[in-house]
């Protein structure tokens, strides 16, 4: 009797077993066949990006971008809520025009920084100058009062507008070598003499307008062909602009040559005061174990130089595609499938920081955590966070994967946990098993990360299905596995810098603030 009962044990649990797979099978088949057949990716990123535009927290557009993705999860039967988390300096950006008239007319390409004060409608007009090569801090505050009524130009002329990678293709080697020997010489010299001043690159604007100057003209290049940084104004009461290195550096040449340029700026903009800040989130209930959560991440706000495509569009597109299609293939989960669209990441996590805070009850049993965040390439790297066992449950729910996915995909385990480069780190440092879809960069640091070049025609779309596909998979997979994952870490190992042993992150508290 005892070996007839094990042998019926065994083969009811390979009976089970062998029925999971075909319904994995099943499942998998039905994702893969919805991506390539019925993707809704270009629609939703010509709404999101087109549309509605950059998503600068407190603006207007992110307010326009958290409701409609409200009204989309609503059109596919997803339950979903703009949930605030707190309250940020409301601000919205208006025209920004900037042209040379003289010594010549030139429109220039520019615009003004995020949260900059406005010119009103009439604009200003005004002198260009450069900062001067002082000895000290004492001969920089003699020079000051040169600034009054002026435009003063606060960056380093680049000695070339063309990134690295060309000169390496065209360039003599010594040619090119010659050139970066001259350009480090330049940098330091800059670097030294803002030292002498007394000031740093954001403590120096605000003493340039307390000493009366008319504005603040930066350029922040990224070493990439006609590509910025563009962040936040310094400055809080006359505009701060950005402009494009070629124009930039021109201007810098005829101050240089005694030209004395003149440019006008037209920088419109509303302070709106302190405005309510969210995070969207949107639900698939789960049936069997309903209080236990796997959840899809992705940061929804942007700089604002360009449209936010590939940070952090891509990564939205991705998951709020995956939510459509898991809704209609697999609409009953066994665990709760949440998607983030958190707030304000970009100023320090500050939406899922403030989730993780909010809602230790989903953070005490959250599955998996899988989060995507750096551009529109397809996915070629998974770590295992820190977390010891981490192989065991990633590595079963990407065998669910089909080859022409993975085969592209490096694992590392135990691997390090998040630094707080993404959200995933939010929910690490509260002991949540969360993992960052680390994509290919197509010179994403260089041309879009935080630049004026981050748009729409920047997104691999094919890249994009394929980073569905992946998501989609391992949502359904960590939601029907039957153990839950394991929280335990591993001991970090001795920081080569320091010599010391590298610590788990620390949680903590989100920035909730009402102003900057």
């Amino acid at each position: 009797m005892k070996k007839a009962y094990i042998s019926l044990t065994l083969s009811l649990l390979c009976f089970i077993q062998t029925g999971f797979t075909q319904t994995a099978d099943k499942i998998v088949s039905q994702i893969v066949s919805e991506v390539n057949g019925n993707s809704q990716l270009e629609t939703l990123a010509h709404e999101l990006l087109d549309v509605i535009g950059p998503r600068l927290v407190g603006t207007p557009q992110m307010q326009q971008a958290h409701d409609w993705a409200l009204t989309q999860y609503t059109n596919w039967g997803i339950a979903a809520k703009n949930e605030q988390w707190g309250q940020w300096r409301g601000w919205e950006r208006g025209i920004t025009h900037i042209d040379m008239v003289a010594p010549r007319i030139q429109t220039l390409k520019g615009t003004q920084l995020a949260w900059s004060p406005g010119t009103g409608r009439k604009g200003i007009t005004a002198e260009v100058i450069i900062l001067p090569t002082v000895a000290d801090s004492a001969e920089f505050n003699k020079w000051l009062p040169n600034v009054k009524d002026k435009l003063v130009m606060i960056s380093m002329k680049e000695p070339t507008g063309r990134p690295d990678y060309n000169w390496e293709e065209f360039a003599t080697p010594e040619s090119f070598a010659n050139m970066k020997k001259d350009r480090n010489l330049q940098e330091d010299e800059w670097k030294q003499n803002m030292q002498r001043t007394g000031f740093n690159r954001r403590s120096l604007p605000l003493a340039l307008e307390k000493a009366g100057a008319s504005g603040i003209v930066t350029s922040y290049w990224s070493k990439g062909f006609g590509a910025n940084k563009i962040f936040g104004a310094n400055t809080e009461e006359i505009p701060m602009v950005d402009l494009e290195l070629e124009d930039y550096t021109m201007l810098y040449r005829l101050v240089e040559s005694g030209k004395r340029p003149r440019i006008k700026i037209l920088a419109e903009s509303k302070e709106l005061g302190a405005v309510p800040t969210f995070n969207t989130i949107a639900e698939i209930k789960g049936t069997e174990k309903p209080d236990e959560y796997v959840i899809l991440s992705a940061h929804f706000d942007s700089w604002d130089g360009g449209t936010g495509a590939t940070d952090n569009g891509t990564g939205t597109l991705v998951m709020m595609e995956t939510m459509r299609i898991l809704k209609k293939i697999y609409p009953n989960p066994k665990r709760t499938i949440l998607v983030g669209h958190w707030g304000s990441e970009e100023q320090g996590l500050n939406g899922s920081r403030a989730y993780v805070e909010d809602h230790p009850e989903i953070v005490n049993k959250v599955q998996a955590v899988f989060n995507q965040d750096n551009g529109t390439g397809r996915v070629v790297k998974i770590s295992g966070g820190g977390f010891l066992n981490s192989y065991k449950y990633l590595s079963s729910w990407l065998s669910a994967v089909p080859d022409e996915i993975t085969q592209h995909i490096e694992t590392t385990f135990p691997g390090m946990p998040a630094g707080g480069g993404s959200d995933n780190a939010s929910f690490i440092a509260a002991g949540a098993p969360a993992f960052g879809l680390s994509s290919l960069n197509w010179s994403y640091w260089n041309y879009t990360w935080h630049t004026n070049r981050d748009t729409y025609d920047k997104i691999v779309f094919d890249d994009l299905r394929n980073n569905v596909i992946l998501t989609a998979i391992l949502a359904y997979m960590a939601s029907e596995d039957p153990e839950m994952s394991s929280r335990e870490k591993r001991i970090l190992p001795v920081n080569p810098r320091t010599g010391e042993q590298s610590l788990w992150p620390t949680q903590r508290s989100p920035e909730r603030r009402g102003g900057l």
